[in-house]
């Protein structure tokens, strides 16, 4: 049986990732909520794991961040 994903090793991993990226990138949470089309809120709440992304929102999110999607799920199945 699966947990909450929202919680899991994995999210975390993935969640970091992305702030490191966006951090790389010069992005504050305001600006990428922006090129997204959304309220900074929801940048925090995936950064803070109140919230996960499904995978189309992922691939949008890396899109945003001129990032590869590929390169965010490799490095959450690394072990």
């Amino acid at each position: 049986m699966m947990g909450k994903t929202v919680s899991s090793d994995e999210n975390s991993k993935l969640t970091a990732w992305l702030k490191e990226k966006r951090h790389e990138k010069g992005h504050t949470m305001r600006s990428l909520a922006k090129i997204l089309g959304t309220l900074h809120s929801f940048v925090g709440k995936i950064e803070n794991q109140e919230r996960r992304l499904d995978v189309i929102e992922f691939v949008r999110y890396c899109q945003a961040l001129e990032i590869d999607p590929q390169e965010g799920l490799k490095h959450v199945l690394k072990g």
